[in-house]
């Protein structure tokens, strides 16, 4: 008979050990996102998947805040972060060390992420954007390519943090 594993027996690392562990060369950038949620679910996909940082721009919310908490189950506390009021100051500083800037968003000139070659050698910072307006018209010139999620419904986008578990996940398994 199946039973499903105690959370003993999931065998996980704790935070001092997830600190010191290498991580994904991965950052994610959160520009403008309204609800806490979002933000809380970002940090527990970034700790499921060992990403480097979160950089939480312009009024994302930060913690610590109990809405994000609920989403982020102490996530917050393992993965990386800081707050940059300015997008693009964040943009350049991660351009200055070598990161190629992904916007995931549905523009003229954004091809498919599931066409998109994701080099090992290469460090990666993916924008996500505000859950209404998108990424912020003034970071779009500073972005380096754009992708999207293949949608075949008729809804026009997804919630941003099923967004970010799924881009997350597709740069973490060619990452790793």
């Amino acid at each position: 008979m199946v039973q499903k594993l105690k959370l003993e027996e999931l065998n996980r690392i704790d935070v001092e050990t997830f600190k010191k562990v290498e991580k994904i060369p991965l950052v994610i950038i959160l520009d403008n996102i309204r609800s806490m949620h979002n933000v809380g679910a970002a940090f527990r996909t970034a700790d499921a998947f060992l990403i480097e940082k979160i950089i939480l721009c312009g009024i994302t919310p930060q913690p610590p805040h109990r809405e994000i908490h609920k989403a982020a189950l102490g996530a917050t506390e393992s993965v990386d972060w800081y707050h940059e009021a300015d997008t693009n100051t964040a943009i350049s500083d991660l351009k200055s060390k070598g990161y190629e800037i992904i916007g995931i968003e549905q523009t003229t000139s954004s091809e498919l992420i599931t066409d998109f070659a994701i080099d090992r050698s290469k460090k990666y910072a993916l924008i996500l954007g505000n859950e209404v307006e998108g990424i912020s018209d003034e970071v779009l010139p500073n972005i380096d390519v754009f992708l999207e999620i293949p949608q075949l419904g008729t809804k026009h986008s997804l919630n941003v943090s099923v967004c970010a578990g799924i881009v997350m996940w597709e740069f973490a398994k060619a990452l790793k």
